[in-house]
This record gives C-alpha cells, sequence and structure tokens, in this order.
C-alpha cells in the first residue's frame, strides 16, 4: 500500500496566464503558495486472485479494464504508466471539489507520485508536474493552465515563468515566518457554499482570448496582461515584507479579473464584496480559482474578528490555512515488505 499527500493551492498573483490562449503569445506568470490542505491518495495491490481495478471516489468504480474507468484523470494517469489490473486506488480531500484550490491537479499529481512509487521509478517535481499537465492539456483537452499541477508538486511560495513554448520555470520566493504569520492574520479565507467547475469558467475566458480581433478577445488579453503586472507587484510585496500593498493589490487584480468571463463573478458576492470594503477596512479580495464560488479571500489589517462574525453571520465560516512547504510526498509505502508475506 502508498499513501501520498498533496497539498492544494491559493494563487496570489498572475492566475489566468498559465493558459495556452494567453502564454503563446505574451508569455505567463504566476505567483502561488502551497496551503495545509491536502489530496490523499491511496494506491494498493489487490489480491493477484481479483485482477479487476477499484477506483473510490465520490463514486466507486469496479471495472475489468482501465479502458472502461469513468474517473478520466485516474484512467489516463494509470493508461500512461501501463498499469491495467489488480489495482485498488482511494481518494480523500480535506476540501470539496470544484472549490478553486486546484483540486484536479493535486488529485493528479498525487496519484503520479503514487504510480511512480508503485513501480520504484523515482522522478522529479518538475517531471510529475509536467506529466500532469500533459494529461489534462493534451490528452484529455481540458481548458485548464500549468499552475495547479507545479505548486501541487512543489510547495512553497514558487514563482512560475511560462515562455510562449509552454517551457515552465520556476523559482521559491522566501518568505519568512513572521510575513507568513501577518498573511494567515490578515488574509482570511472564507468558504462560500458555491461549488461550480473551474474549467466552465476557464473555457470561457480561453474561447474568448482565442477570437482573433474581436473585442472581447481584446478586452480580455487586456486584462491578463494587467494581471500578469500585479502577478510581479504582489512578488515584491512579498519580498518587502509590505503585506497591506498586496491587499491593495487584490482589489485591483479582481476589478480586472471581472472582465474575464461572465462566469468569474456571482453579484451576492460582488454586494457583500463592497459591504465589507466600507464596513471592515478591507483593503482588497479575491475568489480563489477560476472563479463563480467555492473559497473568498479577503484582506483586512485590523478587523479580522469583525469581519469573521460578519461573515459566519452569512453562512460564510472562515477556513483556516496554513503555507506548507512540501509538495506531493509518499507518507507511507508498505510495497517493500511484501516479501515478509511468503
Amino acid at each position: 500500500m502508498i499513501i501520498t499527500r498533496t497539498p492544494f493551492r491559493i494563487t496570489l498573483g498572475g492566475g489566468g496566464t498559465d493558459l495556452p490562449s494567453f502564454y503563446e503569445q505574451h508569455g505567463g506568470y504566476v505567483f502561488t503558495m502551497a496551503i495545509n490542505k491536502y489530496m490523499f491518495i491511496c494506491l494498493n495491490r489487490r489480491s493477484i486472485a481479483d485482477r479487476k481495478i477499484v477506483i473510490r471516489y465520490s463514486q466507486v468504480e469496479t471495472v475489468d479494464s482501465v479502458d472502461e474507468i469513468n474517473h478520466p484523470l485516474a484512467r489516463e494517469a494509470l493508461k500512461l504508466h501501463g498499469i491495467h489490473e489488480n489495482i485498488e486506488l482511494t481518494s480523500i480531500a480535506d476540501m470539496p471539489g470544484k472549490s478553486g484550490l486546484g483540486s484536479s491537479g493535486s488529485y493528479l499529481v498525487g496519484l503520479l507520485t503514487a504510480l511512480r512509487a508503485f513501480k520504484n521509478d523515482v522522478a522529479s517535481a518538475h517531471v510529475i508536474a509536467e506529466e500532469a499537465c500533459h494529461i489534462e492539456m493534451n490528452i484529455l483537452k481540458e481548458p485548464v493552465g500549468k499552475q495547479d499541477q507545479y505548486i501541487a508538486a512543489l510547495g512553497g511560495f514558487q514563482v512560475l515563468n511560462i515562455d510562449k513554448t509552454g517551457r515552465v520555470q520556476t523559482h521559491a520566493v522566501p518568505v519568512d515566518f513572521v510575513t507568513v504569520n501577518e498573511l494567515v492574520a490578515k488574509a482570511r479565507v472564507y468558504y462560500t457554499g458555491i461549488q461550480r467547475s473551474a474549467n466552465s469558467v476557464l473555457q470561457k475566458q480561453d474561447a474568448a482570448a482565442r477570437k482573433g480581433g474581436a473585442p472581447d478577445k481584446n478586452a480580455v488579453v487586456d486584462s491578463l496582461i494587467h494581471i500578469k503586472e500585479i502577478g510581479h507587484k504582489i512578488e515584491k510585496a512579498f519580498r518587502d515584507r509590505d503585506l497591506d500593498t498586496f491587499g491593495r493589490l487584490m482589489d485591483e487584480h479582481w476589478q480586472q479579473k471581472r472582465r474575464l468571463s461572465t462566469g468569474v463573478s456571482l453579484s451576492v458576492v460582488d454586494e457583500m464584496y463592497d459591504q465589507v470594503k466600507k464596513d471592515f477596512n478591507v483593503l482588497g479580495g479575491k475568489i480563489i480559482g477560476a472563479g463563480g464560488g467555492g473559497f473568498l479571500m479577503l484582506y483586512t489589517p485590523d478587523k479580522g474578528r469583525e469581519l469573521d462574525a460578519f461573515m459566519a453571520g452569512h453562512d460564510m465560516p472562515r477556513v483556516s490555512i496554513f503555507p506548507t512547504l512540501q509538495g506531493s510526498k509518499v507518507v507511507t509505502d508498505l510495497t517493500s515488505f511484501d516479501d515478509f508475506d511468503h
């Protein structure tokens, strides 16, 4: 039995510029952090007498062939690694899916990490991240970018620079413990209770960015160029330990992000955002992920408790998060003890 633990993420700047429709023309830039909420993957070899494949997630699949698996990420990862039978796969997550924390990327990176441990085929975090990108973007043709896979594999605070060919260069941003504690205290995260597929939002953004010469393409591309510039400023704010500037830049980022797609924003969230800016000294905020629901981050330098009470009163409880430096890792590997069964 092999168990892997893979972090979810929160994008801090540059979100949306990691899609091919943008980076193939302008290059992408994302500043993101891994958090202490995880996807756990358990991979187990079934009895040799039972050659079936069992996949457990929100559903349970028991199949004779890998091609019969409905879960697309599990199916393609198993096929890519040549595993066609006698496997049981279970996933458990700290947070709900379709909530903007990169759950699909975490699932796939965690599964690929488990499969490589199962085959005793060790690879670097960058290789596993790119393998996950290949499955989602090239095989499944999902309208996703590259940040979720890389931050899930690497952990920490990371900058992704993506050139026009799609090649990703990463570097860790040093954020000291005092700044991390300040971030956790002032950038508070709330669960909206709304679950919507990021792919549907990203699909609209991607389609708009590809419409040659159309006015909506120009607006989307202009917004993404601005978002990329804001991302660089946010990275500098973290390096300068100036988190209040980060809060204000989040507001600027959110105004640009609302222009990307009609699915990014919800009227109930927009109205609440305007209110908390006025009443609780919220300098900025963002819906985490592609938009349309999930988790909301709000930055207030001095009225955190009052903001918590207000949000709880609107059925949006605060979620405790903390950055984590570790990317996907094997936490249990019992395969080496197989010989003791004989």
